[in-house]
């Protein structure tokens, strides 16, 4: 016997259990089925969750901006009065380096301006003052550990930044998914776990629920797809994935976690840096560590897998992306024992998301996301409620497609921007700075 849904949600991260909470608030009985054992506890949970307002599109830009004011005031966003233990957002701020790579941010700060995001210009005196364990020396184009320059800074060049104080992170990214899991569940929504999609039914043209696993059928007229790594398998399922002009695919990741130089109150006292001169980003993490990410550098691999057979053991990118972060802040000890996180990223061509529906009536997507989207997970989940309605209602969204306010910033988003059908956005950084 099966059962029937409104909406069907295929993941449980951050992004699919804000649209099965966006859903669910519109009065839609919805089921979020995941294949792991919990909210967030895929690539959700390995996220370093950095809430940041700067982008090099405007899109991309009022996207984040809008999605602060959620991250901002968390609780009233989730409408929680049960004493469920909430994450919390760390306001500290994020600091990114002028350098040659990134134009030295011209373009982010014409973004900024047009939406009037705050922000603050340090000269590379004001940088070592606010981040006194840091040298402001430029060391580019990055290199890896093995060139005979690594350690060499640039003789007489240093480096400004400017600083966005509305940016930080968030402590706990795997109980904001379980957050926004209760919240819905507290709007009547549904969750399945340890369960797999294993076929995307289809009846008269349209889509009609899902397979699972175990064998279960689940009946509805609306699947969306945000599997996260799984996303192009789950395309494929539905077959639409040749439809596509932008597709996505698994990216094994990793993140370093080391103590900062001794005596630094890293956790307290530093923010969130963006550091393309070195091809690192970082952050302060519990524990009063330092959370070190690649900003994906020209001269590093970048392996893609099968996100069902991958290995998940650290490699020599551990270690590149610490003695990197020692270029920056020469007393970090990179003699640490390999801590962090290694996980997968759902990516896209562009490393631009994709917010859409597909050629399969009934059938969405919210992929690509993986990397830079976990910040903008509120305003996805809004944008997919919307996009949902705005299909079912008989809309042709490719030829007319959806204009979705962002009432906090007051931005339209002509959401022909995050397409499957776009084409690849030349303005993207083409790596996790999205």
């Amino acid at each position: 016997m099966s059962e029937r849904y409104d909406a069907i949600v295929i993941g449980a991260g951050v992004i699919g259990a804000a649209v099965g909470f966006e859903l669910s608030k519109k009065g839609y009985k919805t089921l979020n089925v995941d294949k792991l054992s919990a909210a967030g506890h895929g690539s959700t949970g390995a996220s370093c969750a950095i809430i940041r307002v700067h982008y090099s599109t405007l899109d991309g830009c009022a996207l984040a901006y809008e999605s602060y004011h959620y991250w901002k005031d968390w609780a009233a966003y989730l409408g929680l009065d049960d004493g469920t233990p909430l994450a919390r957002f760390v306001e500290c701020g994020c600091m990114i380096y002028q350098t040659e790579q990134n134009q030295y941010l011209e373009t982010v700060l014409a973004r900024a301006r047009e939406l009037s995001v705050p922000f603050d210009v340090w000269d590379p005196e004001e940088v070592e003052r606010r981040l006194p364990i840091a040298t402001a020396a430029k060391y580019g184009p990055v290199k890896l550990p093995n060139d005979p320059a690594f350690s060499e800074a640039v003789e007489g060049q240093r480096l400004g930044a400017v600083f966005f104080p509305t940016a930080g992170y968030i402590n706990d990214p795997q109980l904001s998914a379980q957050n926004l899991q209760r919240a819905a569940q507290a709007k009547g929504a549904t969750f399945r776990f340890n369960q797999s999609v294993t076929d995307i039914l289809q009846e008269g043209g349209r889509v009609a629920g899902v397979m699972l696993a175990d064998g279960s059928r689940i009946e509805s007229n609306v699947v969306i797809n945000v599997a996260g790594p799984h996303s192009m398998k789950i395309n494929a399922l539905a077959g639409v994935d040749g439809a596509m002009n932008i597709n996505t695919r698994a990216l094994k990741v990793e993140v370093a976690h080391v103590p900062p130089p001794a005596g630094y109150d890293y956790e307290h006292d530093a923010f969130v840096v963006s550091d393309s001169d070195i091809g690192c980003y970082s952050r302060p993490e519990t524990g009063n560590h330092i959370l070190i990410g690649s900003e994906d550098p020209a001269c590093d691999e970048r392996i893609f897998v099968d996100p069902d057979q991958w290995d998940d053991s650290f490699t020599e990118q551990w270690k590149t992306q610490v003695y990197r972060q020692a270029q920056r802040y020469p007393g970090l000890p990179v003699s640490s024992p390999l801590k962090g996180v290694v996980s997968l990223y759902d990516v896209s061509d562009d490393w631009l998301p994709i917010y859409d529906h597909s050629s399969l009536p009934g059938f969405y997507m919210a992929c690509g996301s993986s990397g830079n989207q976990f910040k903008n997970a509120p305003v996805a989940g809004k944008l997919m409620a919307e996009l949902v309605e705005y299909c079912e209602a008989g809309h042709d969204h490719d030829q007319h497609p959806l204009q979705f306010r962002l009432d906090h910033i007051d931005f339209v988003l002509n959401t022909a921007r995050v397409s499957r059908l776009r084409k690849v956005n030349a303005e993207s950084s083409f790596s996790v700075l999205g």
